[in-house]
């Protein structure tokens, strides 16, 4: 058990460190958390429809409208036509979503946080997460 107890603080020490940083970035460009999650989400699924997104978000379209008509609005995200759909829009960020400070933490994040890790060793370390996060999941519902 002892090791466990040693993952899960070092576990809890990255969610830490990467929630200051996110935090921090996302409060220099005067962004809720909400709504810097919904960029750096888009900013790996660009041209994905609000549907998409909410689903990949996990919250319900109507809670991600209120959050995409803001961003719309204070100009870090733009809705487009999607050729032969009339009723939908693919959602895209701005150029001033791309060059914020949060965009610019999560390109950095996605870049550098496995650095010194030896590639063979990230498919083992994926899955024992997404099994953790499965046990997380479990633990909530319960």
């Amino acid at each position: 058990m002892p090791q466990h107890s040693a993952t899960l603080e070092t576990l809890l020490r990255v969610i830490r460190e990467l929630r200051r940083g996110y935090d921090r970035s996302a409060a220099d460009v005067g962004l809720t958390l909400s709504r810097a999650r919904v960029l750096t989400t888009l900013a790996g699924m660009e041209g994905a429809t609000q549907a998409e997104l909410a689903h990949a978000l996990g919250i319900e379209p109507p809670t991600l409208k209120r959050q995409v008509e803001a961003l719309e609005r204070d100009g870090f995200l733009e809705r487009r036509a999607i050729e032969g759909d009339a009723r939908k829009r693919a959602l895209f960020l701005s150029e001033k979503a791309h060059s914020a400070a949060i965009t610019r933490f999560v390109r950095a994040v996605r870049t550098e946080l496995f650095e010194g890790v030896d590639e063979a060793d990230l498919p083992r370390v994926h899955a024992a997460l997404e099994r953790i996060a499965a046990n997380a999941a479990r633990l909530n519902r319960s």
